[in-house]
This record gives C-alpha cells, sequence and structure tokens, in this order.
C-alpha cells in the first residue's frame, strides 16, 4: 500500500441494475466495492471481510434490511447508510434506530451519496479525544480521515490489517480495548477465537511505530483483558 488506504464498501441491493448503478458509480471514486443480493449473504461478507461502510436496501428477499441492520450492530460500528425506497417518516426512525447513521430515499443524486458517504467516513474516523481525526504522540502523525500514518515527513507503511488494528485503538486512544473488540472490528465476528492474531500483529505494530519495539510505550498490553494506544 502506497498512501491512503482503500475504503471497501459492501453494496446490499437486490434489484441487479440499481445494484451496479451503484457499483460502477462508487468505483469510479476509488471506493473498492463488494456486493451482495440479501441479507444472508451480506451477513456472511461481513463477517469474512474488513467493510468500512455498509450500504443496505431495505426490501431484500430474505428478510428486513433492519433485521440486518440490527445484526451488524452487535459487533460493528462501521457507517451504516440505507438506500430505500420507502419514504415514510416512521420506516426511517426504525432504520435510524436500529442503527443506520443515514437514510437516502430512492432515488436518489450521485452527488448526494458521495457526499454522505464522506460524511459518514468522517464522522466513523472522530476520536474519543474530543472528536479529533488526528493522533499525534511525539514526532508520530496517524490521520484517521486520510487512513495514513507519518513519522515526521516520512510515511509509514502499513498492511490493511495493520491499518484496521492500528485504527481501532487510535479511535479509543488511551483507553483499553478488550481483546474480543478487537478481534470483531478488525476480523469479524467469525475469528473471536484467533487470539494468537492480535499477538502477530501487535508485534508488527510495535516493529514499525515504536522506537524500541522490545519496550513498549504507545502501544501498551493490558495481560489479560486487551490494549490500549497511549498518547501522553
Amino acid at each position: 500500500m502506497t498512501g491512503r488506504q482503500v475504503t471497501h464498501l459492501l453494496v446490499v441491493e437486490d434489484e441487479a441494475p440499481i445494484r451496479q448503478f451503484l457499483v460502477t458509480s462508487l468505483e469510479a471514486e476509488g471506493y473498492r466495492v463488494h456486493e451482495a443480493v440479501d441479507g444472508r449473504s451480506a451477513a456472511q461478507v461481513a463477517g469474512s471481510l474488513r467493510i468500512d461502510v455498509f450500504l443496505i436496501d431495505l426490501g431484500l428477499p430474505d428478510g428486513d434490511g433492519v433485521a440486518l441492520i440490527r445484526k451488524l450492530r452487535q459487533w460493528t460500528e462501521r457507517p451504516v447508510l440505507v438506500l430505500s425506497a420507502r419514504a415514510r417518516e416512521q420506516e426511517k426512525v426504525e432504520a435510524l434506530d436500529a442503527g443506520a447513521d443515514d437514510y437516502l430515499t430512492k432515488p436518489f443524486g450521485v452527488a448526494e451519496l458521495h457526499a454522505r458517504l464522506r460524511v459518514a467516513l468522517r464522522h466513523a474516523a472522530q476520536t474519543s479525544l474530543a472528536g479529533s481525526t488526528l493522533v499525534r504522540i511525539g514526532a508520530l502523525r496517524i490521520d484517521l480521515t486520510a487512513r495514513t500514518v507519518h513519522r515526521g515527513e516520512e510515511h509509514v507503511h502499513l498492511t490493511a490489517t495493520e491499518w484496521r488494528l492500528l485504527e481501532a485503538l487510535a479511535k479509543r486512544a488511551d483507553r483499553v480495548v478488550t481483546g474480543t473488540q478487537l478481534l470483531k472490528e478488525v476480523w469479524g465476528p467469525g475469528h473471536l477465537e484467533q487470539g494468537h492474531y492480535l499477538r502477530i500483529y501487535m508485534r508488527q505494530l510495535r516493529q514499525k511505530l515504536e522506537p524500541d519495539p522490545a519496550h513498549p510505550v504507545m502501544l501498551l498490553t493490558d495481560t489479560g483483558v486487551g490494549y490500549r494506544l497511549v498518547t501522553g
């Protein structure tokens, strides 16, 4: 990876022409787009791939999209945008109460969709540090909006998984994040027994970010609980 991380979207839409329109317009903006045609396949994709934003139609062939949103909210805080022909206020409220971040009523313009996506990603990048999207630790700069890491003027190369782990810790900077939370957020709910993943990738992050990886001062272990990113 060079520069910023690629943003992965999951489009959950059973109508092929609409799904293809969304995929084409989103890929033209540089997003990596994955597709699902119903709630079941969407849950499988979400559990196996690292999705940054979910775009969900409510009228799915195997159930209501609201149920899918509730299922996702059991393990991920990633943005959910509803794209639906349902325009009644109560249906919008139900989707938002279930955990959706935004609601676009079909038909909608491409420019509006991209604008709503940018807002959702900006909000998702905010940290526990007074809503900032930039974390500074000495010469290290973690930009959660640009999805980049720099040490001084030097860009630090991270793999996609390393970035997701660092991002999860940076968004909760100075707070302990449990191993279960990290496994869910970085690898998905199907990997809760894979604690060795955390140890391997934390070691890799320390090699790239810590002045002395053998004696970390930023990426700390809370034994038996999880990890934390210390900013001060």
